[in-house]
């Protein structure tokens, strides 16, 4: 069971990354998704990494909201280009 708060920097430290307020920027930037390509189905996540963010979404707790930003944030590019056209 996972008791820290639900926030992007725990998020990071949960998947293991660099939870640094630039390194989280760099990552999102470095990892924009298209707009098909769903958060779970990122190619540069681990098996273990994946199942936590599939796991979070699907039950809906308050990590849901976390990964939901961290989904919206890593298709930013894609929103943009979207609502151009």
């Amino acid at each position: 069971m996972i008791t820290t708060e639900p926030n992007m920097t725990n998020l990071f430290l949960q998947l293991g990354l660099e939870a640094g307020e630039n390194d989280i920027r760099d990552f999102i930037l470095q990892h924009q998704l298209p707009a098909e390509i769903k958060v779970t189905a990122a190619a540069f996540w681990s098996e273990g990494q994946r199942h936590f963010l599939a796991e979070s979404l699907k039950s809906d707790n308050d990590w849901a909201i976390v990964v939901d930003e961290l989904n919206e944030a890593l298709h930013s590019d894609a929103s943009a280009q979207a609502t151009q056209a």
